[in-house]
């Protein structure tokens, strides 16, 4: 009966698909059904592909779900996810077709709840840096006296910063500052612990440290007070917390920031092996140097022996070189005395050839002096009558001569000279100007007609 009934049931199929095709329809329908997605639960199986492609599984207390984040999108994300994170993503519902598993295409992802605690992280890191709080980091000392470490008795890390101090450096010692990590409060009792070591002063370095953890539980190393309290502390403090991808304020405020616990340890100490490595390496060294010196020193000896045993060898060898100097000496400068005496015959030669010429071109040049000297004469001569010509035409046309002889000269009261009495009126003023001396007159008459001969007195 319920065999009949099943094939009833497959012949009201009017068709017959593929499993492909039925896989993409489902695809289809679940991306229309269901835009992007926000979904929080814990990352686990976590597995990043050689392609760059992550993959991992998101699940709550009850469920979970394949997901899947291609290259191009996870590069966009700001961390690697870890087995455990809790994590919000977006994402679409998909069909992963050929095995038919209904998955996520993971578009983003964030720590869950970090929307909110990393805007403060960001705002408060913002505001310390253009502070300038960040700036100013402290050289650590090379071979430090005592080692401080402020972190928690439980925490787990301080097993493996003991470890790693005791093999690096046992001469050091090593003092445990407890103070809790995390929790309420957490930051202030931190803050408190490094003004407690930076007023007791017995260290030469500090390690602040603690394991890994969520956000929130590494969020006391994400207060202001405990960045202020690490630049504020007057030995140089090395901050290891969480794992290598775990950023904290304290890691920017530190004056060494090292990515995990361990590694500040090894940042803080000293490897004492290498550093006796290093001893001995410099002492063969040493050793080397040395004996190359002495050798040398041997080798120069055994030279002075040598010479020492003859001495008059070097005596006879600097004879030999002062014998060939002096010949070499004297073959130069009998060249250089014989090019003179040649030279000195040459220009007493010339100095023959030249003499006649020499007397010629100097009876020339005193008979030419004598002839310009006579022609200046002369030309002197010719001007001093031309001057005195000159001066006696200038002494006949001086006004002051004219007026020696009586005249007087007659100024108007525009300033003018009168020359012609017919621009006179009666009553004008006139000025009379006189070789010495002159005079001022008012005109009764004029009269136009000659009055040459006329004396001055007449002519008023």
């Amino acid at each position: 009966m319920e065999s009949g009934s099943a094939q009833e049931d497959l012949g009201l199929a009017r068709e017959t698909i593929t499993v492909s095709l039925l896989n993409r329809a489902v695809a289809g329908l679940l991306a229309r059904s269901f835009r992007l997605l926000r979904v929080r639960g814990e990352i686990a199986n976590f597995t990043r592909a050689s392609s760059g492609h992550w993959y991992f599984t998101l699940k709550d207390d009850r469920a979970q779900v394949r997901c899947a984040m291609f290259r191009g999108r996870n590069q966009l994300a700001d961390f690697v996810p870890r087995d455990g994170d809790e994590v919000e993503v977006l994402a679409q519902v998909g069909l992963y077709e050929p095995r038919g598993e209904y998955q996520l295409t993971v578009e983003a992802v964030q720590r869950s709840g970090l929307g909110r605690l990393y805007e403060r992280f960001l705002q408060l890191k913002n505001r310390l840096q253009a502070e300038g709080l960040f700036d100013a980091q402290r050289p650590l000392p090379g071979f430090p006296r005592a080692i401080g470490v402020v972190t928690s008795l439980q925490a787990a890390a301080l097993r493996d910063v003991l470890t790693t101090l005791a093999r690096r450096s046992p001469q050091a010692a090593v003092i445990v500052y407890p103070v809790p990590v995390q929790g309420e409060g957490a930051g202030d009792r931190i803050a408190a612990m490094l003004q407690t070591v930076s007023r007791r002063g017995e260290v030469d370095v500090v390690l602040l440290v603690r394991g890994g953890g969520s956000i929130e539980d590494l969020w006391a190393f994400n207060e202001e007070v405990v960045a202020r309290a690490i630049r504020a502390c007057a030995i140089p403090v090395v901050v290891g917390v969480g794992h290598e991808s775990d950023v904290t304020i304290a890691d920017f405020a530190a004056d060494l920031r090292a990515p995990t616990p361990t590694a500040a340890a090894e940042m803080a100490a000293p490897d004492r092996a290498a550093l006796l490595r290093s001893v001995d390496e410099r002492v063969a060294q040493v050793r080397r140097l040395a004996r190359n010196r002495l050798q040398q020193a041997q080798q120069h000896l055994d030279y002075c022996q040598r010479a020492l045993a003859s001495p008059r060898a070097p005596l006879q060898a600097l004879a030999a070189r002062v014998h060939t100097l002096a010949l070499r000496a004297g073959r130069a400068l009998s060249r250089q005395v014989g090019g003179l005496h040649r030279r000195s015959d040459e220009l007493s030669a010339r100095v023959r050839r030249l003499a006649p010429r020499i007397d010629s071109a100097e009876a020339r040049l005193q008979r030419r002096a004598s002839t310009l000297a006579a022609a200046a004469r002369h030309l002197l001569h010719g001007r001093q009558a031309r001057l005195q010509t000159l001066a006696a035409r200038l002494q006949a046309l001086d006004p002051h001569a004219v007026l020696a002889r009586g005249y007087a000269l007659a100024i108007d009261a525009r300033g003018h000279v009168v020359s012609d009495a017919a621009r006179l009126a009666a009553g004008d003023l006139l000025r009379l100007r006189f070789a010495r001396g002159g005079a001022r007159a008012r005109v009764e008459q004029t009269d136009t007609d000659d009055v040459e001969g006329a004396s001055p007195r007449e002519a008023d």
